[in-house]
């Protein structure tokens, strides 16, 4: 009889284990918000994104900014979420203008010329979730970088404009789903 009860005992573990793992399983999938490794918190029903064409309706546009800026942020909802890309508009929607670009001096030296100048690049963004309004915005965004004088804006624009773009990015995306 004892070695009847010995082959009974691992099978009753073996079925309780199997029972304790289904109510985590069941209990971990109903969570309310979903956590990625990027430390986006993205509401359980949210599974697709639509990313607009951002308009570049900045005084002096640069050809190509709108495209690089959209596809930027494209391409960080891709590798930092697992939601659905789609055409149109899902869950949540980016959408936006590239509002300001430009260079202004930022300190004068002796001589009374610009010593150290400063390129801003200003994304106004609307974002929607549908999912959940409240964590719905619309916000500006701007970054810039400093570059010295002795140098032409033309010099160093796509290295700065790509830095830049890459700050706006990482904002608007945090706001969305990191919500700081």
């Amino acid at each position: 009889m004892g070695s009847k009860n010995n082959k009974v005992i691992p099978e009753i573990r073996r079925m309780i284990l199997a029972v304790v793992t289904g109510v985590l399983i069941l209990l971990l999938d109903s969570c309310i918000i979903k956590y990625s490794f990027s430390g986006a918190s993205i509401p359980a029903g949210v599974k697709t994104v639509s990313i607009q064409y951002f308009q570049n309706r900045a005084n002096l546009v640069q050809p190509g900014l709108s495209q690089y800026l959209t596809d930027a942020l494209i391409d960080k909802c891709k590798a930092q979420t697992n939601l659905g890309l789609i055409n149109g508009i899902g869950d949540v929607n980016f959408e936006g203008e590239i509002v300001d670009y430009n260079t202004r001096p930022l300190t004068v030296a002796a001589d009374a010329r610009a010593a150290t100048n400063r390129f801003t690049i200003t994304v106004r963004v609307k974002f929607t979730n549908a999912v959940d309004p409240d964590l719905s915005y619309e916000q500006s965004f701007s970054r810039y970088e400093d570059y010295d004088s002795n140098l032409n804006l033309s010099q160093v624009e796509k290295e700065l404009s790509e830095k830049i773009v890459a700050l706006i990015v990482e904002d608007i995306f945090n706001r969305a789903f990191v919500n700081w």
